[in-house]
């Protein structure tokens, strides 16, 4: 066991989060050096949580450090919490207050257009997230997260699904691969994670093996909430497997490409053009498609061109992709844009839903629009695109109030 652990980040330039030292000691009680921006209004509470957390760890004399740069409690607790496991063999978990503003489930066919990559150590990104209004909001425990630190993020993770508000938007978890990654698991099921995002994903296998350790854990704390999940796809041997693996549970709701480690793997340069990433991302809608679940495509990697993202979003769209990642909030209202229908795709939706619900007035059993006959699939589309247009602020909501879309 050592006598000494750390955890956080030492740099005083560092906004909203803070350096803790816990060293070990045989006598003396706990003392305290504390180096804070914002002592005079904090130092007291600060003190009092470093002494409440080191007595429910059962430590008793140490002397501790604590470099604080204007880290919210969540924060300091996940930091304290990190060095003291580093110290101790103890198990307990130090869990914050779960607010009711996160105990809020998602639906399963809800939008996916959007999802910001947040790296899971770096908390001042996590506070107002929720603000950017994307879909959804990936807390990343796996590539954003260097190795050494990747302990840390966990509770960092975790602490951050209890406290922050996301403000509605869909609350994922990107864990590791392999064992890690399962372990992942044990750290944000339990406080209400909206989603996984299940990385590198190479067959079914994998993911059943996730599947069933939330399955589990569920079990085992008696959880009601939906937890989904999206494998993403990263490799020729992923995408040779994309149907079996979109079709491996029915907590599948997503299915994602990552093209940086796709392109990797076959050995190619990812062009602006994507000739070398166009079989793939067909392969992705296709079995997406066929097991009844969203297709979502790779992220935009140049923050700073949007004509170049607005440009990727099009062709994505074209190609049957109902979302993309973001690596940056700026990406959020190009790709809701640009997702959205446009006025053609608006005007042939109310028609079928029109021709639609006239049909069932006069209690008919087919559907015409014109000389075409309109089938179930395509009525359903078409609602899906008048919800989106009216969520896009396209359509008043009177559309579905009146035709139920």
């Amino acid at each position: 066991m050592k006598q000494t652990g750390a955890a956080g980040n030492w740099r005083s330039d560092i906004r909203s989060d803070c350096y803790i030292e816990i060293e070990l000691t045989n006598s003396g009680g706990v003392r305290m050096d504390i180096r804070s921006k914002v002592d005079r209004l904090f130092g007291t509470e600060n003190r009092q949580l470093i002494r409440d957390m080191l007595n429910f760890f059962d430590i008793q004399n140490a002397k501790v450090i604590l470099e604080d740069s204007g880290a919210l409690p969540f924060v300091i607790m996940a930091r304290i919490e990190a060095a003291v496991k580093k110290v101790s063999d103890t198990n307990k978990e130090y869990l914050p207050e779960l607010l009711p503003e996160n105990r809020y489930s998602t639906q399963r066919d809800r939008y996916r257009r959007s999802r910001l990559y947040l790296p899971g150590n770096t908390p001042k990104l996590f506070i107002n997230a929720g603000l950017h209004k994307a879909d959804g909001i990936i807390l990343d425990l796996e590539d954003s997260v260097a190795p050494a630190k990747k302990d840390e993020a966990r509770i960092l993770v975790r602490n951050a699904l209890r406290q922050v508000n996301f403000y509605g938007c869909e609350r994922m978890v990107r864990i590791n691969q392999g064992q890690r990654g399962l372990d992942d698991l044990d750290y944000v099921i339990s406080h209400r994670v909206n989603l996984i995002l299940a990385p590198k994903c190479e067959s079914a296998e994998d993911l059943i093996a996730i599947d069933n350790k939330i399955h589990k854990i569920k079990q085992e704390n008696q959880l009601d909430y939906p937890v989904y999940l999206m494998p993403i796809i990263e490799s020729a041997k992923g995408i040779m497997n994309a149907y079996a693996i979109a079709s491996a549970s029915e907590n599948v709701v997503a299915l994602a490409i990552g093209l940086e480690d796709y392109t990797a793997d076959l050995g190619i340069q990812r062009t602006s053009e994507g000739k070398g990433t166009f079989f793939a991302r067909n392969m992705i809608v296709n079995a997406a498609r066929a097991a009844g679940i969203q297709a979502i495509d790779s992220v935009f990697s140049d923050v700073a061109d949007q004509e170049g993202l607005r440009k990727v979003v099009k062709e994505s769209k074209s190609l049957g992709f109902e979302g993309m990642g973001c690596i940056h909030p700026r990406q959020v209202p190009i790709i809701h844009a640009t997702f959205a229908p446009d006025d053609g795709e608006i005007e042939k939706a109310k028609k079928i839903v029109s021709a639609f619900y006239e049909a069932e007035k006069k209690g008919l059993g087919v559907v015409a629009l014109g000389s075409k006959m309109i089938d179930p699939p395509v009525v359903k589309r078409a609602q899906k695109t008048i919800s989106m247009a009216i969520d896009a602020g396209k359509l008043t909501e009177n559309w579905r109030d009146d035709y139920g879309c």
